[in-house]
């Protein structure tokens, strides 16, 4: 009897690894629970920052929807949960440069809702820190209660409104991402 026990557990935990997704030694599972939602990784994909002739591979970014879809468009057009883990790689990111980032990633991709959107992006802004190597953000837009945001494991806060949830996926998803292999990779292409 015991025997049948430890098979089973050795079955179950061979099935949580088999349903999970690595990329540069971080794995994400392939499901994951948004309330009633059971959401799936979509893909993954490497956020990489080119200094001169270097490119350092900044975070690996997983992004979980309802269901697969590699279309930017039909994504951003749903209202359904979806979220966007962040695992960084890089041993430190200043708090500075992140914020460069994300507001770089707003004006390139925003449009004309940047400026509607400017009090909620600085309330975004004010949650970040310092990231290291081993850091974890995780962004969940949950219609009609706005994206939390979760930074090393601390729930921040709850950003209203599907109008940044949008702008926010759209730094990695809209026409002008980080770079195109972050994009190309969460839209599992």
């Amino acid at each position: 009897m015991k025997r049948i026990g430890i098979l089973l557990l050795a079955a179950a935990l061979l099935g949580v690894f088999a349903y999970a997704k690595e990329l540069e030694g971080v794995t994400m599972p392939d499901q994951v629970t948004v309330g009633q939602s059971t959401l799936t990784l979509n893909g993954m994909g490497v956020r990489i920052k080119k200094v001169a002739f270097i490119s350092v591979k900044v975070y690996v970014a997983g992004l979980y929807l309802a269901k697969k879809n590699s279309d930017t468009s039909q994504i951003l057009a749903a209202d359904e949960p979806r979220r966007l883990v962040m695992h960084f790689l890089y041993k430190s990111v200043e708090q500075a440069k992140l914020l460069e980032g994300w507001n770089d990633g707003f004006k390139n991709n925003a449009g004309a809702d940047l400026q509607a959107l400017q009090e909620r992006i600085s309330t975004f802004d004010g949650y970040w820190g310092d990231m290291k190597s081993g850091d974890e953000a995780v962004l969940t837009y949950v219609p009609g209660t706005g994206t939390e945001v979760v930074i090393k494991g601390k729930t921040m806060g709850i950003i209203k409104g599907k109008d940044f949830a949008d702008a926010l996926f759209s730094i990695w998803l809209g026409p002008k991402p980080p770079n195109e292999e972050i994009k190309s990779g969460l839209l599992g292409k």
